[in-house]
C-alpha cells in the first residue's frame, strides 16, 4: 500500500507510547507488529513531533505543515520525511490508517 499525503493516521491499539528520558519509546503489546529483533523503538524529536500529532484528524500533509512551520523547515522536504516515517510505522502496524 502506498501512502499519500491525505491520509489521516492514529497510532495502533497494539502499541504503547512513553515518554522516558526525553525519547519516546514505543512498546508493541502483542506479537508480530514491528521486527521480532526489537521489542521496543525509540524516536527522535522529529519523530516525537509527528507521533503527537497522530489524531485521525488531521491529513499528513496537515501535519507536514505543521511541522514545517514548528522547524523552520522546507514543506517538500518535511513532507518527504513524514510519509517515509508513516509508511514504514504502517508497514510494521505500528499505525493505522483512518
Amino acid at each position: 500500500m502506498e501512502l499519500m499525503l491525505d491520509a489521516k493516521c492514529v497510532p495502533s491499539e497494539d502499541v504503547v507510547a512513553r515518554v522516558i528520558e526525553d525519547e519516546l519509546i514505543i512498546v508493541p503489546l502483542v506479537a508480530g507488529i514491528g521486527d521480532m529483533d526489537d521489542e521496543l523503538y525509540t524516536m527522535n524529536e522529529t519523530g516525537k513531533a509527528i507521533w503527537s500529532r497522530l489524531d485521525g484528524k488531521k491529513s499528513l500533509r496537515t501535519l507536514a505543515a505543521e511541522l514545517a512551520m514548528e522547524f523552520s523547515a522546507p514543506p517538500g522536504k518535511i513532507e518527504k520525511d513524514v510519509l517515509g516515517l508513516m509508511t514504514e510505522l504502517v508497514q510494521r502496524r505500528m499505525v493505522v490508517v483512518q
